[in-house]
């Protein structure tokens, strides 16, 4: 992997996508300081060279009858490769596990679940997080509630 090189007005072109991915690209260029046809090409090529992944709208789980969200740290049995990519390639199975990421330390995986409430979730670690041959512990953290919410990327 390498780290891309951008110039200042890519930065604020990034930086302005992360916070509104909806606005056009007249805004976005107007707030990058460029024109319009330099501002989209600029995007193009960060959308090519995979550092703009995607786009995507952020919901309000709540509203949508989402109340729970938690985190669940998970240790194998085993830490071999073919477990480890066993066990990843689970994660995309079930939709409850929003993001997973693979971490050093006491557990292998720290997963954020989103439920619609705590018996889904409890239903979830025991009958398909414990029950999956490749796990040994699983230690649930349950939210309280969000104090910070911003882009993944500090720009």
């Amino acid at each position: 992997m390498f780290r891309a090189e951008l110039d200042a007005i890519d930065m604020r072109i990034l930086k302005e996508l992360q916070a509104d991915g909806r606005m056009t690209n007249v805004e976005l260029a107007a707030r990058a300081g460029i024109s319009a046809p330099p501002c989209l090409r600029r995007v193009r090529k960060l959308e090519e060279a995979g550092i703009i992944e995607g786009y995507t709208a952020l919901l309000n789980a709540p509203s949508l009858g989402y109340d729970l969200v938690a985190f669940c740290m998970v240790g194998l049995k085993h830490q071999s490769e073919a477990n480890l990519k066993a066990f990843a390639a689970a994660t995309g199975e079930w939709s409850m596990v929003r993001q997973a990421w693979m971490v050093s330390g006491d557990s292998d995986f720290l997963l954020h679940c989103v439920a619609e409430n705590l018996t889904r979730f409890q239903d979830f670690v025991i009958e398909v997080l414990t029950a999956n041959a490749q796990v040994d512990t699983v230690r649930t953290m349950l939210t309280i509630r969000q104090v910070k919410k911003v882009g993944l990327v500090e720009l």
